[in-house]
């Protein structure tokens, strides 16, 4: 069955990117262009995985993962922040929130996909 995946970026070249490496890995992508917009998706669609950016508007990463957390129906779905944040104090405290791992922008689409890979699994 087809796995799919939830991509949260106000950027719509990354979420092209995105778009291109995971179906051509074969998943099936849904996207959101900020984390109330994920989060409305996520409750009308449902993911396997989500991927989130961290800083966008009306609600950013962490948001977005707190939110996922609180939900029962998707308290176990793995969530990966990817963003060009590489503070250890964003790192922790989006662990802390409960995300399940953290790439770095610019991400090369072969590590990408054997992330999403790993923790859809």
């Amino acid at each position: 069955m087809t796995k799919t995946v939830l991509t949260i970026d106000d950027s719509r070249t990354m979420r092209d990117m995105l778009m291109m490496a995971l179906v051509d890995a074969g998943y099936r992508v849904i996207q959101a262009v900020d984390g109330v917009d994920g989060l409305e998706t996520l409750a009308a669609e449902g993911a396997d995985v989500i991927i989130t950016d961290i800083n966008m508007p009306r609600m950013d990463g962490f948001g977005v993962i707190e939110g996922v957390r609180a939900d029962p129906n998707h308290r176990a779905t793995p969530v990966l922040v990817l963003t060009t944040e590489s503070d250890a104090a964003k790192k922790q405290r989006a662990r802390d929130a409960g995300a399940t791992g953290w790439i770095v922008k610019p991400f090369d689409p072969a590590k990408l996909v054997d992330a999403v890979r790993r923790v859809a699994a």
